[in-house]
C-alpha cells in the first residue's frame, strides 16, 4: 500500500499548528488541490476531543474528485487522525503530530497510507499523489507564517 511520511520543525508553537490544521474549513484557501471543503458534522466529546465529517474535493488538471473523511481532532496530544469513508480510495489513512521542540519552534509529523480503488488511477496518482503530499508541509507552514507571522 503506497504511503508517506514526512516530520520536520517549524518557527510555530505545537498548539499553534495544531489549531491551524484543525481548521479545515480554510484548506480551500491554502491546500495545494483542494478546491472545496465542506463539513458534514461537528461533535465534541465529554473527554474533549472533537470528531467531524468533511467533504473534500481535489482538483487537478481533469482529475477531480470529492472523498468524504472522519476527522477526529486530539487537543490534549496535539494529534489529528484523519479516517478515509466515502468515495475514490479503497483506504486513506492520515496522522498529524505535533510536538513542541523548543524557542517557539515544533516538530511536525505527517504520516499516510492510501490505496485507490482503480489500480489504473493510482497508477496515474501515484506519482502526482507524492508531490502533492511534500507540497502540503510546504503550504501548510506558509499559511502559518502568514496567520501567526514568522
Amino acid at each position: 500500500m503506497p504511503s508517506f511520511s514526512s516530520t520536520h520543525e517549524v518557527n510555530h508553537k505545537a498548539d499553534d499548528m495544531f489549531r491551524l490544521v484543525a481548521d479545515v474549513e480554510q484548506y480551500p484557501k491554502f491546500v495545494p488541490l483542494c478546491q472545496d471543503l465542506h463539513v458534514r458534522g461537528r461533535k465534541v466529546l465529554s473527554d474533549g476531543r472533537t470528531v467531524l465529517v468533511a467533504d473534500m474535493t481535489v482538483a487537478y488538471k481533469l482529475f477531480k474528485e470529492t472523498f468524504t473523511s472522519r476527522v477526529e481532532l486530539v487537543p490534549e496530544e496535539n494529534t489529528i487522525l484523519v479516517e478515509y469513508l466515502d468515495g475514490p480510495f479503497k483506504h486513506l489513512e492520515n496522522k498529524w503530530t505535533f510536538e513542541d521542540a523548543g524557542e517557539g519552534r515544533c516538530s511536525v509529523g505527517f504520516d499516510i497510507t492510501y490505496e485507490f480503488r482503480s489500480r489504473t488511477l493510482g497508477s496515474l496518482m501515484g506519482t502526482m499523489f507524492e508531490k502533492a503530499f511534500r507540497k502540503f508541509s510546504s503550504a501548510f507552514e506558509a499559511r502559518a507564517d502568514q496567520v501567526y507571522g514568522i
